[in-house]
């Protein structure tokens, strides 16, 4: 692996840091304020990113995308994890599992993705179901011709934006030796289906503006040509596509960390107690050592995982090990920040309060840490017969 960033590499980490700073921070009280993203403003960054030819960057040049590496795209995410969640959102990111669209999918649902001409959600977590996946009750079965599906879904983000949702369901379930084991197909449905509806989800304290809704099935009607992948082989594409969310956890932790720390830099070098500047305190200088070593080793972790990727090799256990390590170090960043602050850092006078408050969701979302450590943990001693 080589440590260093290419020229090119480099101009993509200033051009996205450029834009969150000029278009994304002076937005964010806004946000945080009134709990929502003005149309105008979510248009106006969509926009601005199409016009940079970032939008969908995560997808290949043959499909229309920009067509960067794991390894740069991770570096976009690490840069716009420093901003708003809910303005970062219309940078314009689609799931990368459209990918696995065939036929008249890819005019209906991927090329338009790419192009900015519709937007996507994906949507897996249930009431009762949120890292155990089998255990969904969101479900379709075969009626008339069509395939008919009932549930509901929720904690679904950017579905209030969404033209189209990427629904994982059961469609079965086969008797197995550790017993019943669901069938999951993926499908592809569209906001406005009859049957289908979406409404506000729960007020989230973590990155106001970023909403969650709930998606309610009843009776909706699909063809065959809207499942994505085949018919119980949902779990063949989550096992393919998703590693992406996690690693886009991983790199945003680490890029919101690196800016609430600069904020506890400069804080410890200015602020005066007792007739000196606090960070000539032990008690705080060594909380910035460990910070910035705690953030550079997360930066390398999960930017390692992305080379993997790209060189091909296994990476699933060091994508958890950078989703797991990264977000539980935003929490001890945030924390030991707001600790340096003080009382003040409770204060909506900075941002330091909504960092903390933004860090506790990403040891949740996309994995909690406790099913990452299982992934990790099973790599390891599987192939051990443990």
């Amino acid at each position: 692996m080589n440590f260093g960033l290419t020229e090119e590499q480099q101009m993509i980490v200033d051009t996205v840091r450029s834009f969150v700073e000029n278009e994304i921070y002076p937005h964010e009280d806004t946000v945080e304020r009134s709990g929502t993203v003005p149309t105008e403003i979510a248009q106006q960054i969509k926009q601005k990113t199409l016009d940079l030819g970032f939008y969908a960057c995560n997808f290949p040049q043959e499909v229309g995308g920009a067509g960067l590496s794991h390894l740069e795209f991770a570096l976009v995410e690490r840069e716009l994890g420093r901003g708003c969640m809910a303005l970062n959102h219309f940078f314009g990111r689609p799931q990368n599992i459209l990918m696995a669209c065939e036929g008249d999918q890819k005019e209906r649902y991927l090329l338009p993705a790419v192009r900015g001409e519709k937007m996507d959600a994906l949507a897996m977590t249930e009431p009762g179901a949120g890292s155990d996946v089998r255990g969904m009750s969101c479900a379709a079965e075969r009626k008339g011709g069509d395939w008919v599906l009932n549930g509901t879904k929720h904690f679904i983000s950017g579905a209030d934006h969404a033209d189209f949702v990427i629904v994982f369901v059961a469609t079965g379930v086969d008797d197995t030796p550790r017993g019943p084991k669901k069938r999951i197909t993926t499908f592809l449905v569209d906001r406005g289906t009859p049957g289908f509806t979406i409404r506000d989800g729960y007020k989230s304290v973590s990155h106001r503006g970023y909403k969650n809704m709930i998606l309610e099935f009843d009776d909706c009607r699909l063809s065959d040509d809207q499942v994505l992948g085949a018919v119980d082989g949902g779990f063949a594409v989550m096992n393919e596509w998703l590693y992406a969310t996690r690693i886009t956890v991983a790199t945003m932790s680490v890029g919101r960390a690196r800016r609430c720390f600069d904020y506890a830099l400069n804080y410890a070098s200015e602020r005066e107690q007792f007739g000196q500047k606090i960070g000539k305190y032990q008690g705080i200088s060594f909380q910035i050592a460990d910070m910035i070593t705690e953030i550079d080793a997360a930066d390398w972790l999960t930017l390692a995982s992305a080379w993997r990727l790209d060189q091909g090799l296994p990476a699933n256990r060091e994508i958890a090990s950078a989703k797991l390590y990264a977000s539980e170090m935003l929490a001890r960043v945030t924390d030991s920040t707001l600790q340096i602050f003080g009382g003040m850092g409770l204060m909506d006078d900075f941002p330091i309060e909504r960092f903390w408050r933004d860090a506790r969701v990403e040891r949740i979302w996309d994995g909690t840490s406790e099913i990452q450590r299982h992934i990790i943990s099973r790599d390891l001693l599987r192939p051990l017969g443990a």
